[in-house]
């Protein structure tokens, strides 16, 4: 028996040394990539860095990640080409719908799909200075809240989590700022009171350490009614128990909400081979950028969200396929959700070939159109304005 057993071993080993070989070669990354995201120190950019130093370990290519304060700034290279995969927030979802600053006549229904997303131990919602005195959401009534120009889904994520408290932006004081990361300088230089983020972002720290601190108003899930308010604002939201991030601990964890965040995004019309090795890539490679950042542990194949309101890619399907994370329940899911964006395609191709007079009427006017086209391919509007 222990003849045998060594006599395997040389066996054993050089069938497992063709199959790395053999699976080291279905990724084919290209020499250099690049990805977009939130400012530099956020949850989003840090988890990009760790993603791209791995690239760079494992496949030997150089990875860029380009900082961008909104959401249009991040999308944007990635519509030109110039730009492979952008770690997305919420705006991906108001970029699919043609919504907001997405509802402009230079934009219109973006068909974006997911390849992998990170739900973990954090949450977004909304982060107060301590010194507010603010404990519930229904007290930030008459305070400062954040917004970003140009950034529909952190606006929106805000107005979310206020109607948790039954509040509307009318019910508080809108302080507007450049860029996400010039908010947060915002809330430690006391010039606003509330702002949208995951737990773990850089700036949220930065806040906590300051003389100002910071707490995160509790969102229970037992309050059905203050959810079902927040569901009508922004549907994307779900309750989730934070146990990682500024002042959050496993010990000391608080009932919040979240959406996966950051969501790493692309094009429908990017080639399936490219995103299916993309998203393999980061799979395949998640031992060795799972360390590197918070929250980026939720990039594991396992923690993946599966029935979203963005469908994935092609590309990504062939990979999570291969990984054995995928279910007839997913495809149907998924190809419903192609189906919306085709919906949304057409309505928009047909409603911008008779221009409105001006940008007020056509905003007015899609979101009409966009109602009408939804309704009658019996699919929910997603949104209640």
């Amino acid at each position: 028996m222990i003849r045998r057993t060594i006599s395997l071993a040389p066996i054993s080993a050089v069938v497992m040394m063709t199959l790395s070989a053999a699976q080291a070669q279905d990724v084919r990354l290209p020499p250099t990539l690049a990805f977009t995201a939130y400012d530099t120190g956020t949850a989003g950019f840090n988890i990009a860095v760790g993603v791209g130093k791995t690239f760079k370990d494992k496949y030997s290519t150089d990875v860029r990640v380009l900082p961008a304060g909104n959401d249009v700034a991040r999308l944007a290279p990635l519509r030109a080409g110039r730009a492979q995969i952008s770690w997305m927030g919420s705006g991906i979802y108001f970029a699919q719908e043609g919504v907001f600053e997405f509802g402009v006549k230079e934009w219109g229904p973006q068909p974006l799909q997911i390849t992998l997303s990170v739900v973990e131990c954090n949450a977004g919602t909304l982060g107060v200075a301590r010194d507010t005195g603010v404990k519930e959401i229904k007290d930030l009534r008459g305070k400062r809240v954040g917004f970003v120009v140009g950034s529909p889904a952190l606006n929106q994520n805000a107005l979310g989590i206020l109607a948790y408290g039954d509040l509307k932006q009318k019910d508080v004081k809108v302080v507007e700022f450049a860029s996400y990361g010039a908010m947060w300088k915002g809330m430690v230089n006391n010039d606003v009171d509330a702002a949208f983020a995951t737990t773990i972002t850089g700036p949220a720290k930065e806040l906590e350490t300051s003389p100002r601190g910071i707490i995160w108003p509790p969102l229970p899930p037992g309050d059905k009614a203050a959810w079902e308010r927040v569901k009508k604002v922004a549907p994307f939201f779900y309750p989730h128990t934070a146990t990682c991030g500024a002042g959050i601990t496993p010990q000391n964890p608080i009932e919040l909400s979240t959406y996966p965040y950051p969501i790493a995004t692309v094009y429908a019309s990017q080639a399936a081979d490219q995103v299916y090795a993309m998203t393999k890539a980061m799979i395949d490679g998640y031992d060795g950028y799972k360390d590197s950042a918070p929250g980026i542990k939720g990039l594991a194949v396992k923690a993946q969200t599966m029935k979203w309101v963005v469908p994935f890619h092609a590309g990504a399907v062939k990979a999570l396929k291969e990984a054995g994370h995928w279910t007839a329940e997913d495809e149907i899911h998924n190809n419903n959700l192609f189906k919306r964006q085709q919906v949304l395609a057409a309505a928009w191709a047909d409603y911008i070939k008779t221009p409105a007079a001006d940008d007020a009427k056509h905003m007015a006017g899609w979101m009409e159109a966009r109602k009408a086209a939804l309704a009658k391919a019996n699919l929910p509007n997603g949104f209640e304005e």
